[in-house]
């Protein structure tokens, strides 16, 4: 277990542990997450990634995707879809 102590302007220094856990570097964020009534800090770059995995889970299987090439084909249909969306409305 670890200790911080509260500054007079609410600053805290997160313990080196702490920081190697979370991947924490200089001008990183937190965030402070309520949880079964106790508060988590965890890195909110990771978060927002873990999210975003999270959200696409089961996309790749559900298009079909097998490989890189697939994800790369996928991405060139649909920027060719779009160009001809923004020719048509221009017409």
């Amino acid at each position: 277990m670890d200790l911080a102590k509260v500054m007079s302007k609410g600053q805290v220094t997160i313990p080196i542990n702490i920081r190697k856990k979370l991947n924490l570097k200089e001008g990183d964020k937190v965030v402070f997450i309520e949880k079964d009534g106790y508060m988590v800090i965890a890195n909110s770059a990771m978060l927002a990634l873990e999210q975003v995995q999270n959200a696409f889970e089961g996309e790749a299987e559900r298009l079909d995707l097998k490989s890189e090439e697939d994800v790369v084909n996928l991405v060139k249909e649909i920027r060719k879809e779009r160009f001809e969306e923004k020719r048509e409305k221009k017409q």
